[in-house]
């Protein structure tokens, strides 16, 4: 098991190395030359801790905190059919983060990726802030706040449309404009299938990189967390605040806040 780094400029230093020798593909790189490689980050929610967004499982995170249901309850596909008021009012209140900001870990990667040592970002994230932040090669495995589809005629909304039918419906539950059909965040529910096509892209940028960093997840959720087995190439890199169930596999492991480690 790789030895734990702790000291954030050590943790930049070695981020650092590590894009340079395993980037996306520079143009006239040989085998073994810097950016000959593929990188590809995979995310969670602790990538987006920083920019105020709440996790789930850390010990502020929403499974901490009282509500009338358990967060997996009112984040559950029955529970959006059957209690449409109390889903959305969890939804506009704890889901949706209008005010959030890209901290440096998004704008890392995003520079990360224009300068072509980034092949890909993957995150189970639903706040849309890697593309804030300049990212143009996301799968969302989760889906995104920022996408609210009728289930009747497809028509799409906005987060900031969602959010204002709070005070525009008496019981809060958003009605399609076009037709009056239920509109659904394009988010993952409990008891939803991840989109397969995005499922399979994830597979695909993770079973052909070279070096994989995985960063603020804690790497528990499944089908999410069964996408590092894909991984085959030369460095695993773990970036997470606290221990995961696949710290022994990786090559580098970084124990320190991941904006932190992104600030180089």
């Amino acid at each position: 098991m790789a030895t734990a780094i702790t000291d954030a400029h050590e943790a930049q230093e070695a981020l650092r190395g590590l894009f340079d020798a395993y980037g996306a593909g520079r143009k006239g790189a040989g085998p073994g030359e810097a950016g000959s490689g593929r990188a590809v980050f995979f995310g969670g929610a602790g990538v987006s801790t920083a920019s105020g967004i709440p996790d789930f499982r850390s010990e502020d995170g929403l499974y901490h905190q009282r509500f009338d249901y358990p967060p997996e309850t009112m984040l559950s596909h029955d529970f959006y059919v059957g209690h449409p008021a109390e889903f959305f009012r969890f939804y506009r209140e704890k889901m949706v983060a209008p005010d959030a900001r890209p901290n440096r870990c998004h704008v890392k990667l995003a520079e990360l990726e224009e300068a072509g040592l980034l092949g890909a970002v993957v995150t189970q994230n639903i706040d849309g802030l890697h593309q804030a932040a300049g990212s143009k090669r996301v799968l969302e495995l989760h889906g995104s706040t920022h996408r609210n589809i009728c289930q009747s005629c497809g028509a799409v909304y906005t987060a900031d449309w969602v959010l204002a039918q709070g005070d525009k419906t008496p019981d809060g539950v958003p009605a399609c404009e076009k037709c009056g059909g239920r509109v659904k965040p394009d988010v993952v529910l409990y008891g939803e299938s991840l989109d397969e096509r995005t499922l399979m892209a994830s597979v695909r940028a993770i079973a052909e990189a070279d070096l994989l960093v995985v960063g603020g997840t804690s790497l528990v959720v499944y089908p999410a967390a069964g996408l590092i087995r894909y991984f085959q190439g030369d460095k695993l890199v773990i970036v997470n605040r606290d221990p995961t169930p696949q710290d022994g596999q990786a090559d580098v492991l970084i124990s320190c806040d991941i904006a932190q480690a992104f600030d180089f």
